[in-house]
């Protein structure tokens, strides 16, 4: 059994649809507004913050993206919450359609055991 002297990383599943005004855009404009207006926004309320995109429009049409953010802790998590509803990602170029957040393996550190995961191999 392992002990883990540090707090879990928070991990926030943003589940998102795309809206119009977003759609609009070329692609160098969608990237060009993410680079110029979210992500300086996030730098400059936190730290300890990482992302991952999911495209899903293939599959779903309540929900085209999932974006998943990884945060040091519930502070940083919270701060890039609110950065983000300070820009125009916010409600305007996506709608935020739920929010499932947890900690990997929580279950298995309130209980001290092992986690139990599958491996490919």
């Amino acid at each position: 059994m392992t002990t883990e002297t540090t707090a879990p990383p928070v991990t926030a599943f943003m589940l998102i649809k795309t809206q119009p005004e977003w759609l609009a855009m070329t692609p160098q404009e969608r990237v060009n507004a993410f680079t110029t207006q979210v992500i300086p926004a996030i730098k400059a309320k936190t730290t300890g913050v990482r992302s991952r995109f999911y495209d899903t429009e293939f599959y779903s049409t309540r929900v085209t993206d999932v974006w998943v953010w990884e945060a040091d802790d519930h502070e940083a998590y919270q701060l890039l919450i609110d950065a983000l509803r300070e820009t125009p990602f916010w409600d305007r170029y996506f709608e935020v359609v739920d929010l499932l957040v947890g900690a990997e393996n929580g279950y298995a550190r309130t209980y001290g055991l092992e986690p139990v995961a599958t491996i490919s191999t």
